[in-house]
């Protein structure tokens, strides 16, 4: 996608301008009329010139910011997917070394429930106590194990629920920047439609065609002007 219009095809056309203008000067039909239509041509033709080079910039840059947000949302994402089965992974160690003592408790072997309570986690051993607490083999209500109590924490599973709303966060602005370069090179198509049309005004020798293409133009102009004030300006 184009970021901008060139820079030097405003200046060929400024310097084609200025040829012709000269060659109209010479002429012994150049009037005071025509050569002000050439200076106001010629000042649309400046203005394209400098708005068009900003256009340009403003569109490579949130082109940049939405590319490398959007690098970054990816690269959080994966991290998030990561946290995510090292977490995954940390409750089935829980599971194994739970279902490991309830085995034992069920037969009543005292020295392996010891030998499985020694391998479990710290923070898996307080959601294991909150749960016995609640006497779970004699009250029906009772959670149905220790990874069900509110007391169980699992840090990669919330790491990764943090991580994926930065993800989701930088992908949302990342879309965002993207569409801010949409609306400069929306823009910059306006400014070409001015070039184009100011650009073919001096080919005419009716004053009043001239003119109209040179209305038309100073309007499209006026609304890229409006839409480059509107638009977000561009990261630094």
């Amino acid at each position: 996608m184009p970021e901008g219009l060139s820079v030097s095809e405003v200046g060929k056309e400024i310097a084609e301008h200025a040829t012709k203008e000269e060659h109209s000067d010479d002429a012994p039909s150049a009037d005071h009329s025509s050569r002000l239509l050439s200076i106001v041509e010629a000042l649309l033709l400046a203005v394209v010139a400098v708005l068009a080079a900003y256009s340009g910039f403003a569109s490579a840059k949130w082109g940049t910011e939405s590319s490398l947000k959007l690098a970054k949302a990816a690269t959080v994402r994966n991290f998030a997917s990561r946290a995510q089965l090292q977490g995954l992974e940390t409750k089935n160690f829980d599971a194994s070394t739970f279902n490991a003592w309830f085995t034992a408790y069920s037969v009543g072997n005292t020295t392996a429930m010891a030998v499985a309570e020694q391998r479990f986690r710290a923070q898996f051993l307080v959601a294991f106590n909150a749960w016995i607490a609640t006497d779970p083999f004699t009250n029906p209500s009772a959670p149905k194990g220790p990874t069900y109590m509110p007391e169980y924490v699992q840090p990669g599973l919330a790491e990764s629920t943090h991580l994926d709303n930065e993800a989701n966060s930088l992908y949302s602005e990342g879309a965002t920047d993207g569409q801010n370069s949409d609306l400069y090179v929306r823009t910059t198509v306006f400014l070409a439609t001015v070039l184009f049309l100011v650009g073919i005004s001096g080919h005419f020798r009716l004053r009043t065609a001239r003119i109209g293409l040179i209305g038309v133009g100073g309007a499209i102009l006026i609304t890229s002007i409006v839409l480059l004030l509107t638009t977000p300006r561009p990261p630094l």
